[in-house]
């Protein structure tokens, strides 16, 4: 399984980005060996709308089967949950302790967008 994870750095002493389509870049982390590659995500980062929506376009086309991330709106919810990606919600912590966290099923998986369009 291939997790997105926002991040504010480039390694899995990291923390959590607690935003979704204005993180800066993207942990795609792989399950089964441990691997990871930090995906680029600056071209949201001060785009005037629609950053939730190619944010989770770009997971997407990443491949990733998971998202953990601290909020997400609704626009940017609908276009994850088409694309049959599961949303956690974690808080900001390093990612090597949400990745443990999701890994013994200590993370919910999300029924609904938790913020509103806009939410900076």
């Amino acid at each position: 399984m291939k997790i997105a994870i926002t991040i504010d750095g480039f390694s899995l002493d990291a923390k959590l980005d607690s935003r979704f389509g204005r993180a800066a870049r993207f942990m795609l982390y792989d399950t089964e060996n441990g691997s990871f590659k930090i995906l680029d995500n600056t071209q949201n980062l001060n785009a005037a709308q629609g950053a939730g929506i190619q944010s989770a376009q770009n997971v997407a086309a990443a491949g990733a089967d998971a998202l953990i991330t601290g909020h997400t709106g609704p626009k940017a919810f609908s276009v994850l949950q088409n694309a049959d990606i599961a949303i956690y919600y974690s808080e900001i912590r390093p990612v090597k302790a949400v990745i443990d966290s999701f890994m013994n099923g200590k993370l919910a998986k999300a029924g609904i967008a938790d913020v509103e369009s806009h939410w900076l």
